[in-house]
């Protein structure tokens, strides 16, 4: 029985998530899928089981089409030298074809070099850095779901448009947070606005006042946050306790997803502006996919990057269908030239396509945090602000630098 929008909204009770795999045939080929992320850190939540269980979801939609499936999964801990090994391994050892997900940029970067060397697909969703559409961009890897460019333009520029002309960035110090703030400053300056200051801060950071005095003591009207996960999370709860923006200061959450604010709730989170390309209430296919995939969640819901597991292993599931599997398991780089050449569509993304730097095209939605009185239930935080079509959210493809890109 499907579940209609009330039911999503005041929640089910979470059944266990049994994954039959096909049985192995005699001669049959077998796709193996690594699902690579942070099982037990900063972004857990934003990729974690639920990632698993969304790819999972994506073989089970596919169905029976003459090969089987495989998923391993693989904590790289938010290290690069541990993301990159598990790979090596999974590619030399365990013959793995397709490495999926892969929160954090320093780890997204270090794992799009394994993947060109040893010739396999890497479809990334959580890595944010524009950099692997760009001075990093590979034959092998497709940026899926979002990246700083995107957050900065419709977040960042929301907000400059908003009349936040100036900005402190209390910034994550690694890969993704220098993108995004990066890209950000980009945008401000470009809109006649100004940086009049900044911090950056080591992951899993705990205590945020000291950046938060230096925020204030900047006279900036907008406190740029480029961070994410529960970095985030506890950044947003310090500063609704030091009453930040009752006092006029706005918070630019460049990146937040439905999981961040399920964590603050409501109270702490309301009138927040944030950027996601996938919201699991905004259409039809959308709740289509929710409705398949919760009872699997144990009681959370899939956010942007979770969705982009799932569009991500369902249009490399009908490549290798289209080209047979034995050629898409030989050959990852020919794999995504095929996945590139074919239009994508799917509950989560709807109808979109893949340019030749690897940029997965889709629109970008900017959406408010509701209030308490305008929640309808749980899960029901955003209501859309604006939506930018797939041919606007991106960098333009002469503009990343990717040598992919014929001038």
């Amino acid at each position: 029985m499907s579940l209609d929008r009330r039911s999503l909204l005041t929640g089910v009770a979470a059944a266990p998530f049994a994954f039959a795999r096909a049985a192995h045939a005699q001669g049959t080929p077998t796709i193996k899928i690594g699902v690579l992320n942070d099982q037990s850190g900063v972004y857990r939540d934003i990729s974690g089981p639920t990632s698993v269980a969304c790819v999972r979801q994506a073989i089970q939609d596919f169905g029976s089409h003459g090969f089987n499936v495989e998923v391993l999964v693989g904590d790289h801990q938010n290290k690069p030298d541990v993301g990159s090994n598990i790979a090596r391994q999974w590619i030399d050892r365990d013959g793995v074809d397709v490495l999926v997900d892969v929160p954090n940029s320093a780890v997204g970067l270090a794992v799009n070099g394994v993947a060109r060397e040893k010739n396999k697909v890497y479809l990334n969703s959580t890595s944010a850095t524009a950099d692997l559409t760009g001075a990093q961009c590979s034959p092998n890897t497709i940026h899926w779901t979002y990246d700083t460019y995107m957050l900065a333009k419709s977040t960042g520029g929301a907000m400059v448009k908003a009349g936040g002309d100036s900005w402190f960035f209390i910034t994550a110090d690694y890969a993704f947070g220098h993108a995004l703030e990066r890209d950000t400053t980009n945008f401000v300056k470009s809109a006649g606005g100004r940086i009049v200051g900044g911090v950056r801060h080591p992951l899993s950071n705990t205590d945020y006042s000291s950046f938060l005095v230096q925020a204030q003591s900047s006279r900036a009207k907008v406190i740029g946050l480029a961070n994410a996960g529960a970095d985030t999370v506890n950044t947003v709860k310090q500063a609704a306790e030091f009453g930040i923006t009752r006092r006029g200061t706005k918070i630019a959450v460049l990146l937040m997803f439905l999981n961040d604010v399920h964590a603050l709730g409501l109270q702490a989170a309301q009138g927040l502006v944030l950027t996601e390309t996938f919201y699991w209430d905004l259409n039809d296919r959308t709740r289509a996919f929710t409705n398949r995939v919760k009872p699997h969640l144990a009681g959370s819901m899939p956010a942007m990057s979770h969705a982009g597991c799932y569009s991500a292993v369902l249009h490399y599931l009908k490549t290798a269908a289209d080209m047979g599997a034995a050629q898409a398991k030989a050959d990852g780089a020919a794999t995504v030239t095929r996945m590139k050449a074919m239009p994508t569509d799917d509950d989560c993304f709807g109808a979109g396509r893949i340019r030749e730097d690897g940029r997965k095209l889709h629109p970008a939605y900017l959406f408010e945090v509701k209030t308490p009185a305008e929640s309808k239930g749980a899960w029901d935080y955003y209501k859309l602000l604006q939506t930018t079509p797939a041919d606007e959210a991106w960098r333009p493809l002469n503009e990343g630098g990717c040598s992919l890109v014929r001038s």
